[in-house]
């Protein structure tokens, strides 16, 4: 038995920036431990899997450790390999998920535009385990999947180095830490370590939360962010109160096939 497996560069546009993502095709759902040994041994963020059904893709996610609710990068590069590798005529893809959610996903030229529910964040009260993980003491605590911590500048941004294991002792998932940005609207980083992703290079799923906080601080309903990690990512956002529009180039590392005996 042979998969088709694809490696894509997610959020960029240039081969080992952005966000690494593994995609795989498949004509009918594999056991789920299967789908999370392959994640695991990819040892990417993600893994992405899809069938189709008519005219729509049903998408699953998995970390190395873990299956997700939601994920960014790898839609986008699923959306990527099916319209540059499948060479679909699609001008616009529609994805369902686990959970219920239509992710609808838009190609204008080179930009893939995610259409994913909005997430606003709320105020978190209790605080000093976050401090001490972060090292720093944000501004602002919010969450709703993910923690998010506001700090004052991009500087403060660039500097962090928390204490991934007690993160790891946190309810959230991830937590993002974000400012506004010196040369874009905002940026971020994301520190996952509860899901085997110390840090994650771009993360979309993350801009459910970040798009409805920005948008309402900075009175702006279309904006650009640059996740800020080693690698680096620009996303293109967008706030449409209930659904946010999350954007993004891909370009492909590798083709491949997974061999089954």
């Amino acid at each position: 038995m042979k998969i088709p497996i694809y490696q894509v560069d997610a959020f960029t546009s240039k081969i080992f920036k952005g966000n690494p993502a593994a995609v795989c095709p498949l004509k009918e759902w594999l056991p789920d431990q299967i789908m999370q040994n392959i994640a695991m041994e990819n040892n990417l963020s993600e893994t992405a899997f899809f069938i189709e059904e008519g005219n729509k893709f049903h998408i699953r996610w998995f970390t190395p450790k873990t299956e997700l609710d939601l994920a960014g990068h790898p839609t986008l590069a699923s959306a990527h390999i099916l319209i540059n590798e499948y060479k679909t005529n699609y001008k616009s893809l529609i994805f369902e998920t686990k959970i219920g959610d239509t992710l609808n996903v838009s190609i204008n030229k080179n930009l893939y535009l995610m259409n994913f529910p909005s997430r606003p964040p709320k105020v978190v009260d209790d605080t000093r385990d976050i401090y001490e993980a972060l090292g720093k003491k944000p501004v602002e605590l919010l969450a709703h999947r993910d923690l998010i911590a506001v700090f004052e500048n991009q500087n403060e941004i660039s500097s962090i180095n928390p204490d991934l294991e007690k993160l790891k002792k946190l309810y959230y998932p991830s937590v993002v830490v974000t400012a506004v940005g010196d040369n874009s609207d905002f940026v971020s980083r994301n520190f996952a370590p509860k899901l085997g992703i110390p840090e994650d290079p771009v993360t979309g799923s993350s801009h459910c939360e970040l798009i409805p906080y920005w948008s309402k601080k900075l009175d702006k309903k279309d904006m650009i962010a640059l996740q800020i990690s080693d690698r680096g990512g620009k996303i293109h956002c967008t706030d449409k109160n209930d659904r946010v529009i999350i954007g993004g180039e891909a370009v492909t590392f590798f083709r491949g096939e997974i061999d089954f005996i």
